[in-house]
């Protein structure tokens, strides 16, 4: 077989015995690396060790990533304008956290024959979400239901959260026990 050292050295071909007693005499384990090549390549190194910091890499690439999911904003065509601004308010705030917004427009009876009414609402909305997001799957009818998908706009830095601590509470002391 083909010996890496522990060092990351290549030894060269050795017989499997010799590999087994260089592993043992450095208190380490001999580690298959490469089945299928000609000779096969084993590697001398402390497979404990390898297998905690595969996991490591592994839980901190898992902690970088996002799963993005599809959030429903569910609006009807005759929408007052106080709704309209609580679920645009809710839409931008999905797609800060990087989430997918999909827009419904739900017609009942009558309704059915004024679907221009839920396109405008559908455009209205688009252009006041406006940088957050961007149309992914554009308005289409699936039976009685209008559909419109917003995917987040790419950013550059992840926004940092801010707490801040109102000065006037602090001086006052309010929030604190007063001595009785």
């Amino acid at each position: 077989m083909r010996l890496v050292g522990d060092d990351g050295e290549q030894i060269g071909v050795v017989p499997t015995e010799q590999a087994l007693a260089m592993a043992e005499e450095k208190g380490l384990d001999l580690v298959e690396v490469a089945s299928s090549a000609r000779p096969p390549v084993c590697r001398i190194m402390d497979y404990g060790k390898f297998k905690y910091q595969q996991a490591k890499r592994a839980q901190k690439a898992k902690r970088k990533q996002h799963v993005t999911h599809l959030k429903e904003v569910k609006l009807r065509p005759k929408i007052e304008e106080h709704d309209y601004q609580f679920k645009l308010r809710n839409a931008i705030r999905f797609l800060e956290e990087r989430d997918k917004v999909k827009l419904t427009i739900l017609f009942r009876g009558r309704e059915m024959a004024h679907l221009d009414i839920g396109r405008r609402i559908l455009e209205r909305f688009v252009r006041d979400v406006g940088e957050a997001g961007a149309v992914e799957v554009p308005a289409r009818m699936e039976g009685r239901t209008m559909t419109l998908v917003l995917s987040p706009k790419a950013r550059t830095k992840a926004p940092e959260r801010k707490t801040e601590r109102t000065p006037a509470l602090e001086e006052s002391g309010a929030g604190e026990k007063s001595e009785q």
